[in-house]
Protein backbone atom coordinates (compact mmCIF):
# COMPACT_ATOMS: atom_id res chain seq x y z
CA UNK A 1 0.00 0.00 0.00
CA UNK A 2 0.69 3.78 -0.97
CA UNK A 3 1.58 6.01 2.14
CA UNK A 4 -1.21 7.99 3.78
CA UNK A 5 -1.76 11.52 4.35
CA UNK A 6 -2.54 12.92 8.13
CA UNK A 7 -6.31 13.36 7.73
CA UNK A 8 -5.89 17.06 9.58
CA UNK A 9 -7.84 20.36 8.33
CA UNK A 10 -5.73 22.60 8.73
CA UNK A 11 -7.01 26.30 8.93
CA UNK A 12 -6.77 28.74 6.00
CA UNK A 13 -6.14 32.32 6.24
CA UNK A 14 -5.45 35.59 3.89
CA UNK A 15 -1.76 35.03 4.69
CA UNK A 16 -1.77 31.57 3.38
CA UNK A 17 -4.78 30.44 1.13
CA UNK A 18 -3.27 32.15 -2.11
CA UNK A 19 -0.07 30.22 -1.99
CA UNK A 20 -1.87 27.07 -0.87
CA UNK A 21 -3.99 27.37 -3.65
CA UNK A 22 -1.21 27.68 -5.76
CA UNK A 23 0.60 24.59 -4.65
CA UNK A 24 -3.28 22.67 -4.86
CA UNK A 25 -3.73 23.83 -8.20
CA UNK A 26 -0.34 22.62 -9.25
CA UNK A 27 -0.96 19.41 -7.43
CA UNK A 28 -4.33 19.11 -9.56
CA UNK A 29 -2.61 19.52 -12.47
CA UNK A 30 -0.13 16.72 -12.12
CA UNK A 31 -3.45 14.47 -11.14
CA UNK A 32 -4.54 15.49 -14.75
CA UNK A 33 -1.47 14.05 -15.95
CA UNK A 34 -1.18 10.64 -14.74
CA UNK A 35 0.87 11.83 -11.61
CA UNK A 36 0.75 10.68 -8.00
CA UNK A 37 -0.69 13.52 -6.12
CA UNK A 38 1.21 12.86 -2.94
CA UNK A 39 4.46 13.21 -5.42
CA UNK A 40 3.10 15.98 -7.23
CA UNK A 41 2.78 18.19 -4.15
CA UNK A 42 6.23 17.18 -2.58
CA UNK A 43 7.58 18.30 -5.87
CA UNK A 44 5.37 21.74 -6.16
CA UNK A 45 6.76 22.30 -2.33
CA UNK A 46 10.40 22.23 -2.92
CA UNK A 47 9.78 24.01 -6.07
CA UNK A 48 8.23 27.32 -3.98
CA UNK A 49 10.30 26.79 -1.40
CA UNK A 50 12.82 29.39 -2.32
CA UNK A 51 9.75 31.80 -2.65
CA UNK A 52 8.02 30.38 0.64
CA UNK A 53 10.38 30.26 2.99
CA UNK A 54 7.92 29.05 5.79
CA UNK A 55 5.45 27.45 4.44
CA UNK A 56 4.40 24.96 6.47
CA UNK A 57 0.95 26.04 6.89
CA UNK A 58 0.80 26.48 3.04
CA UNK A 59 1.51 22.95 2.47
CA UNK A 60 -0.54 21.56 5.45
CA UNK A 61 -3.43 23.70 3.59
CA UNK A 62 -2.40 22.68 -0.22
CA UNK A 63 -2.85 19.20 1.05
CA UNK A 64 -6.12 19.23 2.20
CA UNK A 65 -7.73 21.12 -0.60
CA UNK A 66 -5.65 19.35 -3.37
CA UNK A 67 -7.32 15.96 -1.43
CA UNK A 68 -10.85 17.57 -1.11
CA UNK A 69 -11.13 18.57 -4.93
CA UNK A 70 -9.65 14.84 -5.75
CA UNK A 71 -12.74 13.58 -3.99
CA UNK A 72 -14.80 15.39 -6.43
CA UNK A 73 -12.72 15.86 -9.30
CA UNK A 74 -15.44 15.12 -12.21
CA UNK A 75 -17.95 17.27 -10.03
CA UNK A 76 -15.05 20.56 -10.36
CA UNK A 77 -14.43 19.24 -14.50
CA UNK A 78 -17.90 19.86 -15.24
CA UNK A 79 -18.52 23.12 -13.38
CA UNK A 80 -15.23 24.70 -15.03
CA UNK A 81 -16.30 23.34 -18.51
CA UNK A 82 -19.66 24.95 -18.10
CA UNK A 83 -18.11 28.11 -16.66
CA UNK A 84 -15.27 28.73 -18.95
CA UNK A 85 -16.27 29.53 -22.59
CA UNK A 86 -13.03 27.10 -23.42
CA UNK A 87 -10.25 25.23 -21.38
CA UNK A 88 -7.15 26.96 -20.14
CA UNK A 89 -4.71 24.72 -18.90
CA UNK A 90 -3.17 28.06 -17.03
CA UNK A 91 -6.19 28.29 -14.90
CA UNK A 92 -7.96 25.46 -15.09
CA UNK A 93 -6.39 23.50 -12.19
CA UNK A 94 -6.52 27.11 -9.91
CA UNK A 95 -10.65 27.28 -10.82
CA UNK A 96 -11.20 23.52 -9.35
CA UNK A 97 -9.19 24.23 -6.14
CA UNK A 98 -11.16 27.72 -5.62
CA UNK A 99 -14.38 26.47 -6.64
CA UNK A 100 -14.15 23.30 -4.07
CA UNK A 101 -13.10 25.60 -1.41
CA UNK A 102 -16.00 27.85 -2.27
CA UNK A 103 -18.51 24.16 -2.51
CA UNK A 104 -17.31 23.89 1.27
CA UNK A 105 -16.56 27.18 2.63
CA UNK A 106 -19.33 29.57 1.51
CA UNK A 107 -18.97 31.68 4.73
CA UNK A 108 -15.39 32.87 3.54
CA UNK A 109 -16.35 33.38 -0.21
CA UNK A 110 -14.90 36.39 -0.65
CA UNK A 111 -11.22 35.71 0.77
CA UNK A 112 -11.52 32.52 -0.94
CA UNK A 113 -11.70 34.68 -4.21
CA UNK A 114 -9.81 37.12 -3.48
CA UNK A 115 -6.74 34.65 -3.09
CA UNK A 116 -7.45 32.92 -6.02
CA UNK A 117 -7.46 36.07 -7.89
CA UNK A 118 -4.17 36.72 -5.92
CA UNK A 119 -2.81 33.32 -7.19
CA UNK A 120 -3.77 34.05 -10.57
CA UNK A 121 -1.64 36.98 -10.52
CA UNK A 122 1.14 34.93 -10.10
CA UNK A 123 0.99 32.78 -13.47
CA UNK A 124 1.19 34.59 -17.21
CA UNK A 125 2.09 37.97 -15.61
CA UNK A 126 -1.32 38.04 -14.13
CA UNK A 127 -3.22 37.68 -17.69
CA UNK A 128 -5.86 35.93 -15.76
CA UNK A 129 -6.89 37.69 -13.05
CA UNK A 130 -9.86 39.18 -13.95
CA UNK A 131 -11.18 35.53 -15.67
CA UNK A 132 -10.68 33.82 -12.38
CA UNK A 133 -12.57 36.52 -10.60
CA UNK A 134 -15.33 36.94 -12.87
CA UNK A 135 -15.52 32.69 -13.21
CA UNK A 136 -15.53 32.15 -9.30
CA UNK A 137 -18.28 35.15 -8.94
CA UNK A 138 -20.35 33.29 -11.19
CA UNK A 139 -20.14 30.26 -9.56
CA UNK A 140 -21.14 32.42 -6.49
CA UNK A 141 -24.39 33.55 -8.38
CA UNK A 142 -25.44 30.49 -9.97
CA UNK A 143 -24.35 28.17 -7.35
CA UNK A 144 -27.53 26.18 -6.57
CA UNK A 145 -28.98 25.21 -10.16
CA UNK A 146 -24.67 24.43 -11.30
CA UNK A 147 -25.00 22.36 -8.88
CA UNK A 148 -27.92 20.56 -9.64
CA UNK A 149 -27.12 20.77 -13.42
CA UNK A 150 -24.03 18.47 -12.64
CA UNK A 151 -25.75 16.22 -10.29
CA UNK A 152 -28.00 15.11 -12.89
CA UNK A 153 -24.99 13.16 -13.62
CA UNK A 154 -24.87 9.78 -11.59
CA UNK A 155 -20.71 9.95 -11.81
CA UNK A 156 -20.67 13.59 -10.83
CA UNK A 157 -23.01 13.16 -8.31
CA UNK A 158 -21.20 9.82 -6.89
CA UNK A 159 -17.85 11.05 -7.12
CA UNK A 160 -16.52 8.32 -9.39
CA UNK A 161 -15.56 7.38 -12.61
CA UNK A 162 -18.50 5.19 -14.38
CA UNK A 163 -16.83 1.65 -14.43
CA UNK A 164 -15.86 2.35 -10.17
CA UNK A 165 -19.26 2.70 -9.74
CA UNK A 166 -20.98 -0.08 -11.64
CA UNK A 167 -18.46 -2.60 -10.19
CA UNK A 168 -18.94 -1.59 -6.73
CA UNK A 169 -22.62 -1.76 -7.26
CA UNK A 170 -22.10 -5.59 -9.01
CA UNK A 171 -20.11 -6.65 -5.80
CA UNK A 172 -21.97 -5.31 -3.17
CA UNK A 173 -25.83 -4.71 -4.24
CA UNK A 174 -26.95 -3.96 -0.74
CA UNK A 175 -24.52 -1.65 0.60
CA UNK A 176 -22.60 -0.47 -2.98
CA UNK A 177 -24.24 3.67 -2.03
CA UNK A 178 -22.28 3.03 1.72
CA UNK A 179 -19.13 1.96 0.44
CA UNK A 180 -19.01 4.99 -1.98
CA UNK A 181 -19.58 7.62 0.19
CA UNK A 182 -16.78 6.18 2.72
CA UNK A 183 -14.55 6.37 0.52
CA UNK A 184 -15.55 9.81 -0.42
CA UNK A 185 -15.17 10.48 3.56
CA UNK A 186 -12.76 11.61 5.69
CA UNK A 187 -10.67 8.78 6.92
CA UNK A 188 -10.87 7.45 10.77
CA UNK A 189 -6.98 8.36 12.45
CA UNK A 190 -6.28 5.05 14.33
CA UNK A 191 -2.84 4.46 16.59
CA UNK A 192 -1.20 1.00 17.15
CA UNK A 193 0.57 0.77 20.55
CA UNK A 194 3.35 -0.80 20.66
CA UNK A 195 3.07 -3.16 23.03
CA UNK A 196 7.65 -3.62 23.27
CA UNK A 197 7.48 -0.10 24.76
CA UNK A 198 4.74 0.75 26.75
CA UNK A 199 1.26 -1.36 28.02
CA UNK A 200 -1.72 -0.17 26.65
CA UNK A 201 -2.85 1.63 29.75
CA UNK A 202 -0.33 3.38 30.40
CA UNK A 203 -0.27 4.84 26.75
CA UNK A 204 -4.06 5.69 27.25
CA UNK A 205 -3.78 7.52 30.54
CA UNK A 206 -0.61 9.62 28.25
CA UNK A 207 -3.02 10.69 25.62
CA UNK A 208 -5.77 11.50 28.13
CA UNK A 209 -3.03 13.41 30.22
CA UNK A 210 -2.37 15.71 27.09
CA UNK A 211 -6.60 16.03 26.08
CA UNK A 212 -6.64 13.80 23.35
CA UNK A 213 -10.18 12.06 23.41
CA UNK A 214 -9.82 8.53 22.20
CA UNK A 215 -11.22 5.32 22.73
CA UNK A 216 -9.50 1.87 22.75
CA UNK A 217 -10.42 -1.05 19.75
CA UNK A 218 -8.68 -3.93 19.98
CA UNK A 219 -5.68 -4.75 22.03
CA UNK A 220 -3.64 -2.17 21.02
CA UNK A 221 -5.59 0.13 18.52
CA UNK A 222 -6.78 3.60 19.68
CA UNK A 223 -9.27 5.66 17.80
CA UNK A 224 -8.74 9.62 18.00
CA UNK A 225 -11.97 11.75 18.11
CA UNK A 226 -10.05 14.21 16.23
CA UNK A 227 -7.31 13.66 14.02
CA UNK A 228 -3.92 14.79 15.39
CA UNK A 229 -0.08 15.52 13.57
CA UNK A 230 2.11 12.62 14.48
CA UNK A 231 4.41 15.10 15.68
CA UNK A 232 2.12 15.89 18.67
CA UNK A 233 1.56 12.56 19.44
CA UNK A 234 2.71 11.64 23.08
CA UNK A 235 5.77 9.28 22.75
CA UNK A 236 5.44 9.24 18.80
CA UNK A 237 8.87 10.08 18.73
CA UNK A 238 10.13 7.73 20.95
CA UNK A 239 8.44 4.68 19.47
CA UNK A 240 5.26 3.90 21.53
CA UNK A 241 3.11 4.43 18.75
CA UNK A 242 2.51 4.08 15.31
CA UNK A 243 -0.60 5.69 12.87
CA UNK A 244 -2.05 2.31 10.85
CA UNK A 245 -5.80 2.35 10.37
CA UNK A 246 -7.39 -0.13 12.49
CA UNK A 247 -8.40 -2.89 9.45
CA UNK A 248 -4.67 -2.93 8.46
CA UNK A 249 -3.92 -4.23 11.99
CA UNK A 250 -5.62 -7.23 11.89
CA UNK A 251 -2.58 -8.97 9.86
CA UNK A 252 -0.35 -9.13 12.23
CA UNK A 253 -2.32 -11.03 14.98
CA UNK A 254 -3.96 -12.94 12.26
CA UNK A 255 -0.58 -14.73 11.26
CA UNK A 256 0.20 -15.69 14.68
CA UNK A 257 3.86 -15.42 14.17
CA UNK A 258 5.94 -16.84 17.23
CA UNK A 259 9.26 -16.07 18.83
CA UNK A 260 11.81 -17.69 16.69
CA UNK A 261 9.56 -18.01 13.73
CA UNK A 262 11.43 -17.44 10.03
CA UNK A 263 8.80 -14.52 8.87
CA UNK A 264 8.60 -12.89 5.07
CA UNK A 265 6.70 -9.42 4.40
CA UNK A 266 6.77 -9.93 0.54
CA UNK A 267 5.78 -6.34 -0.02
CA UNK A 268 6.60 -4.48 2.53
CA UNK A 269 6.84 -0.70 2.59
CA UNK A 270 5.67 1.45 4.19
CA UNK A 271 6.47 -1.18 6.85
CA UNK A 272 3.60 -0.60 9.00
CA UNK A 273 2.56 -4.29 8.88
CA UNK A 274 6.21 -5.27 8.92
CA UNK A 275 6.56 -3.51 12.44
CA UNK A 276 3.43 -4.86 14.18
CA UNK A 277 4.59 -8.30 13.09
CA UNK A 278 7.81 -7.98 14.86
CA UNK A 279 5.68 -5.76 17.90
CA UNK A 280 3.83 -9.21 18.83
CA UNK A 281 6.73 -11.51 18.00
CA UNK A 282 10.84 -11.90 18.22
CA UNK A 283 10.82 -13.20 15.00
CA UNK A 284 13.40 -13.54 12.67
CA UNK A 285 11.47 -11.00 9.53
CA UNK A 286 12.80 -10.72 5.98
CA UNK A 287 11.20 -7.83 4.46
CA UNK A 288 11.01 -7.44 0.74
CA UNK A 289 9.68 -4.94 -0.99
CA UNK A 290 10.28 -3.88 -5.01
CA UNK A 291 10.96 -0.54 -4.47
CA UNK A 292 14.55 -0.15 -3.11
CA UNK A 293 13.42 3.62 -2.38
CA UNK A 294 10.48 2.42 -0.35
CA UNK A 295 12.01 0.17 1.44
CA UNK A 296 14.25 2.79 3.22
CA UNK A 297 10.52 4.14 4.65
CA UNK A 298 10.68 0.29 6.30
CA UNK A 299 13.55 1.05 7.81
CA UNK A 300 13.20 4.47 9.15
CA UNK A 301 9.99 3.20 10.77
CA UNK A 302 11.87 0.17 12.37
CA UNK A 303 14.48 2.64 13.88
CA UNK A 304 11.81 4.63 15.72
CA UNK A 305 10.45 1.25 17.17
CA UNK A 306 13.50 -0.15 18.27
CA UNK A 307 12.60 -3.43 15.83
CA UNK A 308 15.23 -5.14 13.83
CA UNK A 309 14.43 -6.81 10.41
CA UNK A 310 16.49 -7.59 7.26
CA UNK A 311 15.24 -5.86 4.22
CA UNK A 312 15.85 -6.63 0.37
CA UNK A 313 14.71 -4.60 -2.35
CA UNK A 314 13.74 -7.58 -4.71
CA UNK A 315 10.39 -9.24 -6.62
CA UNK A 316 9.19 -11.47 -4.07
CA UNK A 317 7.58 -13.54 -7.00
CA UNK A 318 10.99 -14.41 -8.48
CA UNK A 319 12.49 -16.35 -5.59
CA UNK A 320 15.22 -17.84 -7.15
CA UNK A 321 16.32 -14.24 -7.29
CA UNK A 322 16.62 -13.54 -3.60
CA UNK A 323 15.85 -17.16 -1.40
CA UNK A 324 18.26 -18.87 0.53
CA UNK A 325 16.39 -22.05 0.03
CA UNK A 326 14.85 -22.31 3.80
CA UNK A 327 11.69 -21.68 4.18
CA UNK A 328 9.42 -19.52 6.01
CA UNK A 329 7.06 -20.60 8.70
CA UNK A 330 5.21 -17.29 8.11
CA UNK A 331 4.32 -15.51 5.45
CA UNK A 332 2.59 -12.06 4.47
CA UNK A 333 1.70 -11.45 1.41
CA UNK A 334 -0.11 -7.63 1.71
CA UNK A 335 -0.49 -7.88 -2.42
CA UNK A 336 -0.34 -4.72 -4.73
CA UNK A 337 -3.84 -3.82 -5.91
CA UNK A 338 -6.17 -0.81 -6.69
CA UNK A 339 -6.14 0.01 -3.32
CA UNK A 340 -9.77 1.15 -3.60
CA UNK A 341 -10.45 0.12 0.03
CA UNK A 342 -8.57 3.03 1.36
CA UNK A 343 -9.63 5.28 -1.57
CA UNK A 344 -10.29 8.18 0.76
CA UNK A 345 -7.27 8.40 1.77
CA UNK A 346 -5.66 8.59 -1.79
CA UNK A 347 -8.52 10.08 -3.84
CA UNK A 348 -6.80 10.52 -6.98
CA UNK A 349 -6.17 6.68 -7.34
CA UNK A 350 -10.31 6.88 -8.81
CA UNK A 351 -8.77 8.90 -12.08
CA UNK A 352 -5.13 7.49 -11.91
CA UNK A 353 -7.13 3.84 -12.12
CA UNK A 354 -8.40 2.53 -15.46
CA UNK A 355 -10.83 -0.34 -15.22
CA UNK A 356 -8.21 -2.77 -16.96
CA UNK A 357 -6.23 -2.18 -14.43
CA UNK A 358 -7.82 -4.87 -11.85
CA UNK A 359 -7.39 -7.69 -14.34
CA UNK A 360 -3.58 -6.81 -14.63
CA UNK A 361 -3.06 -6.74 -10.64
CA UNK A 362 -5.78 -9.83 -10.54
CA UNK A 363 -2.41 -11.78 -13.13
CA UNK A 364 -0.45 -9.92 -10.73
CA UNK A 365 -1.48 -11.32 -7.24
CA UNK A 366 -1.94 -14.64 -8.59
CA UNK A 367 1.64 -15.04 -9.64
CA UNK A 368 3.24 -13.64 -6.36
CA UNK A 369 0.51 -16.03 -4.32
CA UNK A 370 1.64 -19.18 -6.10
CA UNK A 371 5.54 -18.35 -6.25
CA UNK A 372 5.35 -17.96 -2.60
CA UNK A 373 3.64 -20.57 -1.94
CA UNK A 374 6.52 -22.67 -2.21
CA UNK A 375 8.68 -21.37 -0.05
CA UNK A 376 6.43 -21.54 3.09
CA UNK A 377 7.68 -24.76 5.27
CA UNK A 378 4.65 -27.59 5.47
CA UNK A 379 2.97 -26.31 8.73
CA UNK A 380 3.33 -22.54 7.76
CA UNK A 381 1.00 -19.96 7.37
CA UNK A 382 0.17 -17.80 4.58
CA UNK A 383 -1.94 -14.83 4.95
CA UNK A 384 -3.01 -12.72 1.64
CA UNK A 385 -4.31 -9.27 2.28
CA UNK A 386 -5.43 -6.60 -0.20
CA UNK A 387 -6.95 -3.18 0.62
CA UNK A 388 -9.28 -3.68 -2.27
CA UNK A 389 -13.10 -4.13 -2.17
CA UNK A 390 -13.38 -5.53 -5.68
CA UNK A 391 -13.91 -9.42 -5.37
CA UNK A 392 -11.52 -10.18 -8.15
CA UNK A 393 -8.97 -9.31 -6.11
CA UNK A 394 -9.73 -10.99 -3.11
CA UNK A 395 -12.82 -13.80 -2.64
CA UNK A 396 -12.22 -15.19 -6.53
CA UNK A 397 -8.30 -14.80 -5.65
CA UNK A 398 -9.01 -17.09 -2.97
CA UNK A 399 -10.91 -19.91 -5.49
CA UNK A 400 -8.24 -19.55 -8.00
CA UNK A 401 -5.66 -19.88 -5.15
CA UNK A 402 -7.33 -23.01 -4.03
CA UNK A 403 -8.16 -24.59 -6.97
CA UNK A 404 -4.37 -23.92 -8.26
CA UNK A 405 -3.40 -25.60 -4.71
CA UNK A 406 -5.65 -28.42 -3.72
CA UNK A 407 -2.89 -29.19 -0.54
CA UNK A 408 -3.65 -25.43 0.93
CA UNK A 409 -6.48 -25.20 3.90
CA UNK A 410 -8.55 -21.96 4.43
CA UNK A 411 -8.52 -21.57 8.19
CA UNK A 412 -10.93 -19.60 10.16
CA UNK A 413 -10.21 -15.69 10.43
CA UNK A 414 -10.21 -14.43 13.75
CA UNK A 415 -10.77 -10.67 13.40
CA UNK A 416 -11.69 -7.85 16.03
CA UNK A 417 -13.87 -6.06 13.49
CA UNK A 418 -17.14 -6.61 11.32
CA UNK A 419 -16.10 -8.53 7.71
CA UNK A 420 -18.05 -10.81 5.12
CA UNK A 421 -15.52 -13.90 4.82
CA UNK A 422 -12.65 -11.71 5.66
CA UNK A 423 -13.69 -8.75 3.63
CA UNK A 424 -14.04 -5.40 5.64
CA UNK A 425 -16.12 -2.57 4.07
CA UNK A 426 -14.69 1.11 4.74
CA UNK A 427 -16.60 2.85 7.22
CA UNK A 428 -16.02 5.31 9.61
CA UNK A 429 -13.99 2.70 12.25
CA UNK A 430 -11.58 1.62 9.42
CA UNK A 431 -10.84 1.24 5.72
CA UNK A 432 -11.61 -1.58 2.81
CA UNK A 433 -9.63 -4.48 3.26
CA UNK A 434 -9.71 -8.15 2.45
CA UNK A 435 -7.75 -11.32 4.31
CA UNK A 436 -7.36 -14.59 3.22
CA UNK A 437 -5.46 -17.35 5.54
CA UNK A 438 -3.98 -20.51 4.37
CA UNK A 439 -2.08 -23.60 6.03
CA UNK A 440 0.52 -26.04 3.92
CA UNK A 441 -0.08 -29.73 5.70
CA UNK A 442 2.93 -30.33 7.81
Amino acid sequence: MTRSRSPEIPLRTSGNLAAALTLAADGLAAVSRGHALDEALDQARQAASASMPSQAAEFAAAQDIAYTACRRLNLLDSLVHTLLARANPSIDPLLRAAVSELIDHPDRAHMIVDQAVTAAGARKRGAFKGVVNAVLRRFLRERAALLAAAAASEPVRLGYPAWWIARTRAAWPDDWEEVLAAGNGRPPMTLRINLRRIAPGDYLARLVAAGVECRPMGAAAVLLARPQSMASLPGFADGQVSVQDFGAQQAAPLLDAGAGMRVLDACAAPGGKTAHLLELAQCDLLALDLDGLRLEAVERNLRRLGLTATTRAADAGAPGDWWDGRPFDRILLDAPCTASGVIRRHPDGKWLKREGDIEALAREQARLADALWHVLRPGGKLLYATCSVFPEENARQTVRFLNKHPDARPLPLQLSADHTDGQFLPNQLHDGFYYALFAKPG
